[in-house]
């Protein structure tokens, strides 16, 4: 069984903003394997199980706001004695430009409190995440404001093409692995050499 997270906050005021790319990576996800199945309320967040590539994925999106996805995370992967491995999380990326999307097979959370929390509760960063771009801040933007703001008319092909391929990205993770998915679908867009310890991300 894989898991799959993808990370984001709930509630119509977030909905398609740029915090939200996990959620909606998932909701692609949902579409293309398990249309119509009903949404489950289980460990703090919204669930649905699908088969992708023959293999059972639970996909889950936490419903406990940014900061406390951990908590949601550490649930389920306790409750089905999950292997780290068979763990992706998606998420926005501050330090990724608009249609880039960059697969890791662990590390640290780059500021992002969401990555934060999850690598606090399980005790370790060993777990695969996909990254989807959603910067850069414009100068003398609000952080915290621009993560929660929505996209451009401009820029919304460029990002709903990487929502695309970061679900394209989990099938071949589920299919293949992590290092399968990290040669076939990270792009050539690097983020600044500095980018895993950027505080990147507000606390909301």
């Amino acid at each position: 069984m894989k898991l799959i997270v993808g990370l984001g906050n709930p509630g119509t005021q977030y909905t398609k903003t740029r915090h939200n790319a996990g959620f909606l990576a998932v909701d692609c996800l949902v579409d293309r394997h398990a249309p119509g199945v009903v949404v489950k309320a289980r460990f703090s967040g919204d669930c649905v199980e699908a088969s992708i590539a023959a293999t059972k994925c639970l996909m889950l999106k936490p419903m406990t706001y940014m900061n406390l996805s951990g908590q949601s995370v550490l649930q389920a992967v306790q409750f089905y004695k999950l292997p780290l491995e068979d763990l992706l999380v998606i998420t926005d990326d501050l330090a990724l430009p608009i249609g880039a999307v960059r697969l890791r097979a662990g590390g640290g959370a780059g500021g992002h409190n969401g990555l934060s929390d999850i690598g606090l509760r399980l005790g370790t960063g060993d777990f695969a995440r996909c990254r989807i771009g959603i910067g850069p801040k414009p100068p003398m933007f609000d952080q915290a404001a621009f993560v929660l703001s929505r996209f451009t008319e401009e820029e919304s092909d460029g990002f709903s093409s990487s929502i695309v391929a970061a679900a394209d990205a989990v099938e071949e993770f589920v299919a293949s692995g992590i290092d399968s998915a990290m040669n076939r679908f990270n792009t050539k867009l690097k983020a600044s050499p500095d980018a895993d310890m950027d505080a990147g991300w507000g606390a909301e």
